[in-house]
């Protein structure tokens, strides 16, 4: 039985408040034609809306914990003195922002001195978030209410509905293996696709390419929800380039059968 605390729920509590709060600034942006896009040196487009949601969530983050640690896409490392740190990524699938696809999220995630404490997927232009802490279970709301959040009972990879952020990291073989063993793809990705596991709507989540801040919230998040995360080796952690998010059920056998296929072009890091 784990020794571990649960996470604090006011620290649960000002998360989600400062989630929705950034992506709610987001909306003054979507669909609008004053993006005052840029593209940054990786090559990965920015926007007026990911400036501003990130400095509102620091704005929001230093007047509730001032000595936290702050990692954020677009204005890197604050380090602070606590033993906790805050990753955050205001705007999460900033392409489908731009194109006005509202599957986009802001990302909220708190680690404490025990590890990942608190996950956030906001999704603004849904009006749905879905929110866990450590021992605190995992919950959904959206128009509909707020209810727990479950992951899916599907044993079997041919039964599973795969979700991924795009097959340009996928080889040709991996491809045609995932179609082979009977299972459904679509490129529901990004954080949204995360959710989608989460709340049991999707089996599986394969994240080939992505920095910290794209995948922090997911390993509570999942967990909470009955699910499992982990980088695409099967290892713990958020920082190692790549992520994979299932029910648990399937999360051994796509592993392997991401291993298995020839050719292989995901960023396998040992």
């Amino acid at each position: 039985m784990s020794t571990t605390p649960p996470a604090d729920p006011k620290l649960l509590a000002a998360a989600r408040r400062f989630a929705q709060e950034a992506g709610a600034l987001t909306l003054d942006w979507f669909r609008g034609s004053d993006l005052n896009l840029e593209h940054k040196g990786d090559g990965t487009p920015v926007t007026a809306a990911d400036k501003a949601s990130e400095a509102r969530l620091r704005s929001l983050i230093g007047e509730f914990a001032p000595d936290d640690t702050i990692l954020g896409e677009e204005e890197g490392l604050s380090t602070g003195t606590s033993e906790r740190r805050w990753i955050i990524d205001p705007i999460d699938g900033t392409k489908a922002f731009t194109r006005g696809v509202p599957l986009y999220s802001t990302l909220v995630a708190v680690e404490d001195q025990h590890g990942p404490a608190v996950g956030i997927i906001e999704l603004p232009a849904l009006d749905q978030q879905v929110f866990a802490g450590r021992g605190l279970g995992c919950t959904v709301v959206d128009l509909h209410g707020e209810r727990p959040a479950r992951v899916s009972d599907t044993s079997a990879i041919g039964d599973a509905l795969l979700c991924t952020s795009g097959f340009g990291s996928w080889s040709p073989e991996q491809v045609q293996a995932a179609h082979s063993s009977g299972a459904l793809l679509r490129t529901w990705g990004d954080g949204y696709g995360y959710a989608l596991v989460a709340t049991g709507e999707a089996d599986a989540m394969v994240d080939p390419v992505v920095a910290e801040w794209d995948v922090a919230p997911m390993s509570v998040i999942l967990a909470e929800a009955g699910g499992r995360f982990t980088a695409l080796d099967g290892h713990e952690g958020a920082d190692r380039g790549h992520g994979l998010a299932t029910n648990g059920h399937i999360h051994d056998q796509l592993i392997e059968l991401l291993h298995r296929s020839a050719g292989c072009r995901l960023s396998f890091v040992g």
